[in-house]
C-alpha cells in the first residue's frame, strides 16, 4: 500500500510540474526570452520553438485585434454612419515614424456603376481561368501565367466574394482547385516555381509558352505570399492547404541573411543557375513585406536606401539610386506597386494588426505614395494630360510597356523592355486610375474614376486603359488589371485587404521540427518583436538629381 502510495503521489507531481512548466513557457512569462537563431538559448528544442506564437502589435501593445469586416450584402445600412475613419492626429510622422496622410480613401457600399465595374471585372477570370488546372490566364485567350498574374486571380476571386458576385461553394471550388494545382506544380530545379507555367496543363514553360524553365522571381513570389497570407487569415479552414503549399518549396537561395532578396535565371552559354539580388523602389520593398508575413527577416529589402529624388512638376519624386549601367536592372518609377502596399495592407507594417486605419505604421512607404499620387495630379493640372502611370500590356508588339513616372533620366519615359522609347504608348492606365481613386478622396481622381469606370467590354472584363494622346482604348484585358480594379473596389467597401490571424500555432512553423528540412530550407521561426521590420523615416533630398 506505502509503494502504491508513493508511485501516485509522484506521478502527479510529476504530471503537474509538466503542465504548469508548458503553461508557464506557452505564456511567455518574462523569464522566458524567446528563441532566435544564433542566440544564446539555441538549446531550447527546435519544436518547442514552432509552438511560440507570432508576436504582433496587438500581443506587445495589448490594443484590441482589428477584426475581418463582413461581406458587402451582410453590412447593414447604417454600416458606414457607424464608422470613424477620420484622423485624430496632425497630418505627418508620429515618433514612432508611422504617418498620417492629409488625403482620405473612399469608403461606403458600391453604387451602380461600380458594381457593374466589378461583375464585368470578375467575368474575366470566369471566361479566362482554366477548368483543368483552375488557373487563369495572364492575358486574354493566352494559355500561360506567372505567380505575379495568379496573385491577382487571387485577388480578383477573394473580392468577387466579399462583394457578393460569388457564394461560399464557388469561392471555395475555385480555390481549392487553385490551390491544389500550384501545390503539384513543377517547381524550377526543385527549389522554387518558375516564372512561367502553362495554364492548360500546369507545365513549366518559357516566355513563348514553350516547354523549359528559366528561373523564379522573388517579387511574384513576394506578391504570391502576400496574397496567401491575406486567404490564411480571412479563411482559417483554409491554412492547413495553403501551409502545405509553401513547405514544398526551398527558400534558401531566395532570402539571404542580411535580408536581401534573390530570384534566378539560366546561363544560357552553361545552363547554370545564376542568383541575382532583385528589385527595386516601390516593388522590392513592396515584395519583402510578402515575405515578412511569413516570419522572413527581408530587412534590407524593405529599406528605401538608396534612393534619390528628381524635381517633377514641384514635387521630390523618389527613385532607386542604384545605377542600371552597374546592376543592370532599370529603375522604374511607377504608380502599381503603392497602390498593393496601400489597398491590401493600407501602409502598414506586416506585423501591425492593431492601429487605427488612418494611422500608417510603414510610414515612408506611405508619404512616398501621396508624392507619387500628386506629381501625376500637378502634371494634369500643368499640362491638361490625364495621368494614371503604370506598366500594362498592348495589342501587337511590343506587347508590354513601362509607362513610368520616371525613368532613365526622363520623367513620363514609355519605354520597352528592351528600352525602347514608345511615348505612343502612354496611357491611362485603367488599374492605377481606379487605384488612385480608391486611395485618394479628390478632385482629380474624380476625373479619372469617370475616363475608367465604363472602359469594359461585357464579354471580356476592363480595358487595360485608355491611350494618351487619343488612339482610343488599350484594347487587351488581363488578368492583373482586372484583379487591381477588383481589390480597389473592394478597398472601397472594406478598407485594407490584409487582416490580422487569429489562431495560435501554424504548421508553417511546425512542420519538419524534428528533421534538418527546417534549416536546410531556410524555414522561420514564428517572428517575435526583434524580428519585425523596423518603422523608418527617410531623409527628403531638396534638389534634382537628373
Amino acid at each position: 500500500m506505502t509503494f502504491f502510495v508513493a508511485v501516485f503521489v509522484l506521478g502527479g507531481a510529476t504530471y503537474t510540474v509538466g503542465i504548469t512548466a508548458r503553461q508557464v513557457f506557452l505564456a511567455q512569462e518574462e523569464e522566458i526570452i524567446p528563441v532566435i537563431a544564433g542566440s544564446e538559448l539555441d538549446d531550447i528544442p527546435a519544436l518547442m520553438r514552432g509552438n511560440l506564437a507570432s508576436v504582433t502589435t496587438s500581443v506587445i501593445k495589448g490594443e484590441q485585434r482589428r477584426q475581418k469586416p463582413p461581406r458587402m450584402c451582410e453590412m447593414p445600412q447604417d454600416y458606414f454612419e457607424r464608422q470613424d475613419f477620420a484622423p485624430h492626429a496632425a497630418q505627418g510622422y508620429d515618433r514612432h515614424n508611422s504617418y498620417v496622410r492629409k488625403y482620405r480613401t473612399r469608403r461606403g457600399f458600391l453604387n451602380e456603376r461600380e458594381l457593374r465595374a466589378a461583375k464585368v471585372a470578375w467575368h474575366y477570370f470566369e471566361t479566362f481561368t482554366q477548368e483543368s488546372t483552375g488557373l487563369a490566364n495572364s492575358v486574354g485567350n493566352y494559355p500561360s501565367t506567372t505567380l505575379w498574374d495568379t496573385a491577382s486571380y487571387m485577388a480578383g476571386l477573394l473580392a468577387a466574394y466579399e462583394l457578393c458576385l460569388i457564394e461560399k461553394p464557388e469561392f471555395d471550388r475555385r480555390t481549392t482547385q487553385l490551390l491544389t494545382t500550384i501545390k503539384t506544380l513543377e517547381l524550377f530545379r526543385k527549389e522554387m516555381p518558375n516564372k512561367v507555367y502553362h495554364t492548360k496543363t500546369g507545365a513549366k514553360v518559357d516566355y513563348t509558352n514553350k516547354p523549359g524553365e528559366i528561373g523564379f522571381s522573388a517579387l511574384d513570389i513576394g506578391r504570391f505570399l502576400v496574397w496567401l497570407r491575406i486567404y490564411k487569415n480571412r479563411y482559417p479552414y483554409l491554412a492547413n492547404t495553403i501551409d502545405s503549399v509553401l513547405l514544398k518549396w526551398d527558400f534558401r537561395n531566395a532570402v539571404d541573411s542580411e535580408g536581401l532578396l534573390f530570384g534566378a535565371y539560366v546561363d544560357k552559354e552553361t545552363g547554370e543557375t545564376i542568383y541575382a539580388q532583385e528589385g527595386r523602389l516601390g516593388y522590392e520593398e513592396y515584395a519583402a513585406k510578402g515575405f515578412a508575413l511569413w516570419g522572413f527577416r527581408p530587412r534590407l529589402a524593405h529599406r528605401a536606401e538608396p534612393f534619390l529624388t528628381a524635381s517633377i512638376f514641384g514635387v521630390q519624386v523618389p527613385y532607386d539610386g542604384r545605377d542600371p549601367r552597374v546592376f543592370h536592372s532599370q529603375n522604374y518609377v511607377v504608380t502599381e506597386s503603392y497602390l498593393q502596399d496601400g489597398l491590401e495592407f493600407g501602409f502598414d507594417l506586416p506585423q501591425d494588426d492593431s492601429s487605427p486605419e488612418w494611422v500608417h505604421t510603414d510610414g515612408w512607404r506611405a508619404e512616398f505614395a501621396d508624392r507619387i499620387y500628386q506629381v501625376q495630379e500637378n502634371r494634369w493640372r500643368q499640362t491638361g494630360f490625364l495621368t494614371a502611370r503604370s506598366e500594362h500590356n498592348v495589342k501587337g508588339p511590343p506587347y508590354f510597356t513601362y509607362d513610368t513616372i520616371f525613368s532613365d533620366g526622363y520623367p513620363w519615359n514609355t519605354v520597352t523592355p528592351r528600352g525602347d522609347y514608345v511615348p505612343d504608348h502612354s496611357a491611362v492606365a485603367a488599374k492605377a486610375a481606379l487605384g488612385l481613386w480608391a486611395l485618394w478622396d479628390t478632385e482629380y481622381t474624380d476625373v479619372l474614376y469617370e475616363a475608367v469606370i465604363e472602359l469594359y467590354d461585357p464579354e471580356n472584363g476592363m480595358y487595360e486603359g485608355l491611350y494618351e494622346r487619343g488612339q482610343g482604348r488599350v484594347a487587351i484585358f488581363t488578368a492583373n488589371n482586372n484583379g487591381i480594379i477588383l481589390t480597389s473596389l473592394l478597398h472601397k467597401v472594406q478598407g485594407p485587404i490584409l487582416t490580422p490571424y487569429t489562431g495560435e500555432t501554424e504548421v508553417w512553423y511546425t512542420a519538419y521540427r524534428d528533421q534538418d528540412t527546417r534549416v536546410n530550407r531556410n524555414y522561420p521561426d514564428p517572428p517575435q518583436k526583434e524580428d519585425w521590420l523596423p518603422a523608418l523615416r527617410h531623409s527628403v533630398q531638396e534638389r534634382a538629381d537628373f
